[in-house]
Order: structure tokens, then C-alpha cells, then sequence
């Protein structure tokens, strides 16, 4: 942001920073945070500890500490974050997005760090990788909520590397989608209402992932890659008398599960119904418009069928080459245009990476240890959600709405406008 910008803000913003103060036992470190988030917000080219401490006067020393040393709760300000969230940007369409971005790295030293698929370059690279979990709601309205490092396998056997990177004893390996549900866990406990959460096929091959937030009474709309196996036709439970069953479960025919991609090819729940097509967005290069179909399904997990679910099969009209294929664990009378609007919804968290990214300075951290990469990320969705509610004030967004259509029927600039 230009300095013309931050000094008509800045009463503003010391509102807005005033909320965290209770994260503080002491004055010093609440300074501290509005000068990290004021040179976040700042138009500096290089948004790392050193140029944001000369920016403002401060020694670099002291806002190192700030980060890694200084008594300060980070979690609690997360905490503060979400709730402020909850109480004024809740949405009865507002959906919860997971996703993951990278940061390029060179060296040894930064916690996390390896040769690993780096999304920021599209190709393996040195990098560090954090989950993370956005908020979208009607009328444009985004930020992020929460992040965590992802600890690679070798990493979480090299205890002696660990304890040098300052990552705690009981912190160790987890697949992605486990973070990923820890941070949906942590923001619906703070009050966040999640009506929907949405993903793409990097956790939705898990099934033990769809599991979990089934078991967790979550709405979601995911992406599965096209190898997703499952089956439009649950096959019927096999009882035997000479058989005993397996605790919890019966045994079920050998009917063996099938690809979605080719059980959108042969199923006849698929082939048998016509396509439907929906208009998404424009987009620079004209209208986007898609085909989809659904029908029942139940994902094969250890060879055993789920509950009765939803799979989605949409095509890109321009060019039907291009296929998604969606799970659902909505309830089966739920429209396919309100399906596809969370499937689709997931766009928002890109951009927040990329506001977070060029705006606030979230990939350019210089740290060695846990605890200042934590608190980077926290203060960084600080920094992201200010400007998040400055651009709904300022555009006349209410916080709070009912959802309700305005007078031109429409919900916002993000929404999917249904079907044409």
C-alpha cells in the first residue's frame, strides 16, 4: 500500500489492533505487533524482518526477538482473529477452503524445508509447504484463518534437526489432509461457522479424509482425481451363517470398485440423464461455462463402501477435455447448481495467497525457527484479514448479511450464477 494510503488508515488500524492487545502481558510487544503489521501493510519492496525494523526506526534485533523470543501468545491471537471473523463476517453461504502453498528456500536450516513439489515454481524444488484454511463468504468477502507448517518424513525422524529448528517434541509427520482437518477443527471451535468446506483432488484422494469430516457432521464439496474409486451401484451386503461378520461392518459381494472416470463413462446412472449446463463467471476470455452431471455413489475405503454420497462429473464446454469430478456429502435432494457453486468456490484462497504473497509479504520470511514461522503466518492473516474488512467497508459490504439477493438478484462478484 502506498504511505498515502497507510496514514489515512492508520486510526483505523490501531482500532483494529487494539482488538489483540490481550494477547500481551506488556506494552513492548504490543508495539512491536503494530510495527511488524504496519510494515507489512507498508510499500516496501522486501517485507522481511530487517527492511520493515530500519523502515521504522527500530534495531532489526528487536523484532527478531519479537518474533522468535519475546512473551507473547500467538494462539491466542489466532484465536482472536477467528472470532472476530465469526462474529462479524458470518454467512449462511460461507465457505471454508483448504489448500496449501509453497515458499521457495535455499538452504538447509528453515524449518520444514526439502527437495519437494513446490506450487509458487511448478516443479520439485527446495521449499517449505503450510496448510491452510480460508474463509469466503458472498460479496467478495475472503482471508485466511489459519496455517501450520507441514512437517516432511524426515524431518520428523531427524529428532536432533528438529530440536535445532525449534519444532517441539511432540510435533511430527502428518499427511496434509490430517493438518487440514486439525485447522478445520480449531476454527469451529472459535466460532467460525463452516456451512461448506471445499478442496481440490490433493486431499480428496484421501478417503480417510472424506471420512473424517463426515464423522464431523461437515458439509463439503471436494475434488477426487479421475483413479477415485467407488460405486454408482453399492454392492448388497453378503451374509453368510457359516461367515461371521466383520465387527461394525458385513461383508460385501466382490463387486469391485470402479474409476469415477470410468463410472462417468459407463455407469448408466451417469449415461442415462442428460447434461446440464451452467454458466460460472466471465472471465477475459468470455463466459465460463460448464456440463455436469450427477448421481449416488459410495467411495471404496479398504474395500468397504461409505455411506451413500454424490459424485459430480463437470466438463468445460470450451473444451470437454477438461473433466472434474466432485464428492459430496450434502444430502441427496441438494441442488447440483448449489454443489457445483462450492466446488467451484475454491478461487478465493488463491487470491488470498496471492494478496498475502505481494501485499503483506507472507513468502518473504527469513526464519530458522518454529516458533517465528508460527508467528509470521498469524501475523500475516492479521495483516490479510485488515485489509480484507477495509475493502468491504470501504465498498459499502455490511458484515453479518443475511444472504438474501439484492434488488438485481445477484449475491456478489464471487458467486456462481447458475444454470443457462
Amino acid at each position: 500500500m502506498e504511505v498515502e494510503a497507510i496514514a489515512a488508515l492508520r486510526p483505523r488500524l490501531g482500532r483494529y489492533l487494539g482488538a489483540f492487545d490481550g494477547c500481551f502481558g506488556r506494552r513492548e510487544p504490543a508495539e512491536h505487533l503494530r510495527t511488524y503489521i504496519r510494515g507489512q501493510l507498508s510499500d516496501l519492496p522486501r517485507k522481511s524482518i530487517e527492511p520493515m525494523a530500519l523502515h521504522s526506526g527500530t534495531p532489526p534485533r528487536t523484532l527478531q526477538q519479537f518474533l522468535a523470543a519475546a512473551h507473547w501468545e500467538q494462539e491466542a491471537m489466532r484465536d482472536q482473529l477467528q472470532q472476530r471473523v465469526a462474529a462479524r463476517w458470518s454467512h449462511r453461504e460461507a465457505i471454508g477452503i483448504l489448500d496449501e502453498t509453497s515458499f521457495p528456500k535455499k538452504g538447509r536450516q528453515t524449518p520444514g524445508v526439502k527437495r519437494q513439489y513446490c506450487g509458487a515454481l511448478g516443479k520439485q524444488d527446495n521449499c517449505t509447504v503450510t496448510v491452510h484454511l480460508a474463509y469466503s463468504a458472498p460479496g467478495g468477502f475472503r482471508t485466511l484463518l489459519d496455517g501450520e507448517l507441514f512437517l516432511p518424513e524426515d524431518w520428523s525422524a531427524d529428532r536432533a534437526r528438529c530440536r535445532a529448528a525449534g519444532i517441539p517434541q511432540t510435533m511430527v509427520y502428518r499427511p496434509k489432509w490430517q493438518i487440514a482437518v486439525e485447522l478445520r477443527d480449531r476454527a469451529v471451535a472459535n466460532g467460525v461457522g463452516l456451512p461448506w468446506l471445499s478442496f481440490d483432488e490433493g486431499y480428496g484422494l484421501s478417503p480417510e479424509f472424506h471420512r473424517a469430516l463426515d464423522q464431523r457432521g461437515q458439509r463439503y464439496v471436494g475434488e477426487v482425481p479421475c483413479n477415485f474409486y467407488g460405486w454408482c451401484q453399492v454392492p448388497p451386503a453378503l451374509r453368510k451363517a457359516h461367515h461371521p461378520e466383520v465387527v461394525g461392518r458385513p461383508k460385501v459381494k466382490s463387486l469391485p470398485a470402479g474409476r469415477v472416470d470410468d463410472l462417468a463413462r459407463h455407469s448408466p446412472a451417469f449415461y442415462q440423464q442428460p447434461w446440464q449446463r451452467f454458466y460460472i463467471k466471465d472471465s477475459s476470455k468470455g463466459p465460463i461455462v460448464w456440463e455436469a452431471r450427477s448421481a449416488g455413489f459410495a467411495l471404496s475405503s479398504g474395500g468397504w463402501p461409505s455411506r451413500p454420497l454424490t459424485l459430480i462429473v463437470a466438463r468445460n464446454l470450451l473444451d470437454l477435455a477438461e473433466i472434474k469430478y466432485f464428492v459430496s456429502n450434502a444430502p441427496a435432494n441438494t441442488p447440483l447448481q448449489e454443489l457445483l457453486r462450492v466446488g467451484f468456490g475454491r478461487y478465493p484462497i488463491e487470491r488470498c495467497f496471492e494478496d498475502d504473497k505481494t501485499e503483506i509479504g507472507l513468502n518473504h520470511f527469513e526464519v530458522r525457527n518454529y516458533r517465528s514461522l508460527q508467528r509470521h503466518l498469524i501475523l500475516s492473516a492479521v495483516s490479510l484479514l485488515f485489509l480484507a474488512e477495509v475493502r468491504q467497508e470501504d465498498r459499502g459490504e455490511k458484515s453479518g448479511t443475511d444472504g438474501l439477493p439484492g434488488a438485481d438478484g445477484r449475491r456478489g462478484d464471487d458467486q456462481f450464477l447458475g444454470l443457462g
